[in-house]
């Protein structure tokens, strides 16, 4: 016991027993520093990658983390418009079809254009639905009606919206888009894309007249007949918030967990055309903050002046 109560001393003594002068301990070093901020270049962003391009060559004139796959979200949605479209360019009568709503398509999880199975919508309208509220449902429908007129090599019982999907990866394919790889027609799955094939993408589609005209549009009302012929008035807003401000005219949004936020973006100023793409936002405000930021920088360093003009 005696031994014991000895110990203890010993031990308290040594922890109470203050250092000797001239040999403080010296505090452990803290993790290292990351460097000083950089005053040059361009402005910091909560997005994983971004790229800009001009909007009249479609060239990549800057970037970060441009090239990495992500999962894109609705960004998918500019390729199930523009298969579309490009089919209405060399049959115009293709917007005037009508597409019958299925249960599939109208079950569809995610963001919805709130069509229900049995309705009638004509392509023209049903596009809307796919761009505005970024309709889950309208990319099924659209492929379900347009994938037979991709059946090539298809087998046959082939499902026409895989066969729609397979039209957008051969679509893929022939711009040369090496990061990019289609599952759906929407985007809730595991698509991915990269910011420099997504601005790739979005400089084709924008050749498009048509497609500029969806993309841009804020508000869309049209009436829809059901199978027994009721019909209703159908409303969508676009999701792109950009749109209330002068200069933007376009793209397309898109958000899921896996994805985070995502916005393809069009900007025109005093002639100048840029298209700016930001994936994996950590918030939707984040991508448009992220979006206005580098507009801003990428016009300063075109040479635009702050009131307008060069």
């Amino acid at each position: 016991m005696a031994i014991r109560w000895l110990l203890i001393a010993l031990v308290f003594g040594c922890l109470l027993t203050p250092p000797a002068s001239g040999q403080a301990t010296a505090p452990k070093p803290g993790p290292a520093k990351s460097p000083p901020e950089k005053l040059d270049g361009p402005p910091l962003v909560s997005a994983k990658a971004w790229g800009i391009a001009d909007g009249k060559t479609g060239k990549l004139l800057w970037g970060s983390q441009e090239a990495l796959p992500l999962t894109m979200a609705s960004t998918t949605k500019i390729m199930t418009a523009w298969i579309v479209l490009q089919l209405a360019a060399e049959n115009p009568k293709a917007l005037d079809e009508v597409v019958v709503i299925s249960e599939r398509a109208a079950k569809t999880d995610g963001s919805k254009a709130g069509i229900r199975a049995g309705e009638k919508f004509a392509v023209r309208d049903l596009l809307y639905g796919l761009l505005l509220p970024s309709g889950n449902d309208a990319a099924v429908a659209l492929g379900e009606h347009f994938g037979e007129r991709f059946r090539g090599d298809g087998k046959a019982g082939d499902d026409a919206l895989v066969l729609f999907v397979a039209e957008m990866n051969r679509r893929a394919q022939s711009l040369k888009l090496a990061e990019t790889k289609y599952f759906d027609p929407h985007g809730l799955g595991k698509n991915q894309s990269s910011a420099r094939d997504l601005l790739t993408l979005a400089w084709n589609a924008q050749q498009n007249a048509k497609f500029r005209e969806y993309v841009q549009t804020r508000s869309h009302q049209c009436e829809v007949a059901d199978a027994k012929g009721d019909k209703r008035t159908v409303v969508w807003e676009n999701t792109n918030r950009l749109l209330g401000i002068e200069g933007y005219d376009g793209v397309k949004t898109g958000t899921t967990g896996s994805a985070g936020s995502c916005l393809v973006s069009s900007g025109r100023r005093d002639g100048d055309h840029l298209l700016v793409v930001v994936l994996g936002a950590t918030s939707n405000d984040s991508r448009y903050l992220d979006t206005r930021n580098l507009f801003r920088w990428a016009w300063r360093e075109r040479g635009q002046k702050p009131g307008g003009g060069k």
